[in-house]
């Protein structure tokens, strides 16, 4: 592992933007044999293509898409970083919603203990609420 992949690096990437730092950006991950893309900084990525690019869902889902498949980025767990990316677009939540959709899938809890009714969108999983006092 070369090093630790940050957001900046990778919303230039993906953006182009400004060219400079994009097209610097975009060689020195050519370059790398393995950089390590926390989820957390996938997650990150997203929000920043989403509330200051103002991407719309598909696109911000096919980044996540491409940075997982790209040659020198390393995940802990690509394929659950693929499903909530998956669940983010198909189901129209937020992506850290999705990634909690994905982590409950992955480990077979299933369940998600939470007030956000947009859960209730995916049928693989079942949203539950603390009772009420």
């Amino acid at each position: 592992m070369s090093a630790f992949v940050d957001t900046n690096i990778l919303v230039r990437h993906l953006t182009g933007d400004p060219p400079d730092m994009a097209a610097r950006a975009t060689a020195y991950l050519r370059s790398e044999d393995e950089l390590l893309l926390p989820d957390l900084v996938a997650a990150e990525t997203v929000d920043v293509l989403e509330s200051f690019y103002e991407a719309p869902r598909h696109q911000v889902a096919e980044a996540v898409r491409s940075l997982v498949a790209f040659d020198s980025v390393v995940c802990v767990d690509p394929a659950l970083l693929l499903r909530a990316a998956e669940v983010y677009e198909t189901d129209r939540i937020d992506f850290a919603d999705a990634y909690l959709v994905a982590c409950a899938e992955s480990t077979g809890v299933g369940r998600i203990a939470s007030f956000d009714r947009s859960l209730d969108r995916v049928p693989s999983i079942e949203r539950v609420e603390p009772p009420t006092i």
